[in-house]
């Protein structure tokens, strides 16, 4: 299979990172994981998986592709609960955003790459039945030394 070059900005996030972070829901406890990015079927696509060391955070896996007629990127998501959700992926130069705009339940999470590609930081919200924004997870991440 060929590598799916509309998915190079991604290339700076592939590796695996240990994650710390914080879900307003649980304040005072530190999240702690892992997460890896890789290609997948020759670089045709990319695949997230996590893993928290905190039960009530579920191990997930979501799969980034993307349409060429009309240069769009998305990922797909599922995890152990059986939550499968369909986001749109906006890629940067330093980082890419994913989102949803479910009226039951969306969200956005943006994570901007360092220019030293050592780390990542993002941010996410949500909005629960047509709310307001709120925060939702956070989380920084720092690449795993060969």
């Amino acid at each position: 299979m060929k590598t799916n070059p509309a998915l190079a900005l991604l290339d700076r996030a592939l590796g695996t990172w240990t994650v710390t972070g914080s879900h307003p829901f649980f304040p005072g406890r530190t999240l702690r994981g892992k997460v890896t990015f890789e290609r997948i079927e020759g670089g045709a696509f990319l695949r997230m998986y996590s893993k928290m060391e905190d039960p009530e955070f579920p191990e997930g896996v979501a799969v980034f592709g993307t349409d060429g007629d009309d240069e769009t990127c998305t990922m797909l998501y599922f995890d152990e609960r059986g939550v499968s959700r369909k986001y749109d992926v906006a890629l940067r130069a330093d980082g890419f955003t994913w989102s949803r705009d479910s009226p039951k339940f969306a969200q956005r999470f943006r994570v901007t790459i360092a220019d030293d590609g050592r780390r990542m930081e993002s941010e996410g919200t949500m909005k629960k039945d047509g709310g307001a924004w709120e925060p939702d997870l956070g989380l920084s991440y720092v690449r795993v030394e060969p």
